[in-house]
């Protein structure tokens, strides 16, 4: 019976904060960024563990292209709920958006940190396409003194094959295009062009003839018939 006056304080303060999350939950999905954070950073200071306000505070800071803030959310997530790929994913994502942003040294700093991001997310989901898609662009644009490797982002290339044909010869074009072997990286698109019949496939084959290939004919011959 004692823990019953504690039960009715603690209600009106559990009723504000689901109250708030929902509002700025819709606000979230509206697009309104900045007007969520406000609330979702006060739900955040009732609730501070609470998995979702933290993912979608994560979520808005990517959005913003604030990527320290957002690492720092996705790590508590991890750290949390350790078994969830996606935290993990994210986290590696932010790193690697914020290795494009500072120099090089620095960048090659957290070259680890994203490659155990990614891999440990496939290793909770063995089907995560998108963190075999991280690593790969790791290994094709590091340098080979610091771990970069054609090998390596073609193991991930063949197991993405294996689970989505259409990203595995996508992936095997942009390994191709990379080191301007544009010919057969024309053969790899065409395929999943063929497979994936989307605005995506139709595009990579598409500048590939247009900016590498430099064949307007071929360029125009697809865009045509995609259009159709």
């Amino acid at each position: 019976m004692k823990k019953l006056p504690l039960l009715f304080l603690l209600a009106p303060i559990l009723i504000w904060s689901q109250t708030n999350f929902e509002k700025a939950e819709k606000l979230f999905h509206a697009k309104k960024y900045e007007e969520a954070q406000v609330i979702f950073e006060g739900v955040l200071k009732t609730k501070p563990s609470d998995l979702k306000t933290l993912e979608y505070l994560g979520d808005i800071a990517a959005h913003q292209k604030a990527w320290v803030k957002g690492a720092e959310h996705y790590k508590k997530l991890k750290e949390l709920k350790p078994s969830e790929a996606d935290y993990f994913y994210k986290y590696g994502g932010c790193l690697a958006m914020r290795a494009m942003e500072v120099n090089k040294l620095k960048a090659f700093g957290m070259v680890d940190d994203m490659k155990q991001a990614f891999e440990k997310t496939i290793i909770l989901n063995p089907k995560h396409i998108p963190a075999r898609w991280a690593l790969i662009e790791i290994y094709l644009q590091l340098p080979g003194i610091l771990g970069g490797s054609e090998s390596k982002a073609i193991g991930y290339s063949n197991e993405l094959m294996q689970i989505s044909p259409v990203d595995g010869y996508m992936s095997k074009g942009r390994i191709d295009e990379y080191f301007k072997r544009y010919t057969s990286a024309e053969k790899n698109y065409i395929k999943a062009n063929e497979i994936g019949k989307s605005k995506v496939t139709f595009q990579k084959l598409y500048n590939l003839y247009l900016n590498k290939l430099k064949d307007a004919k071929k360029a125009q011959e697809l865009k045509r018939r995609f259009e159709a």
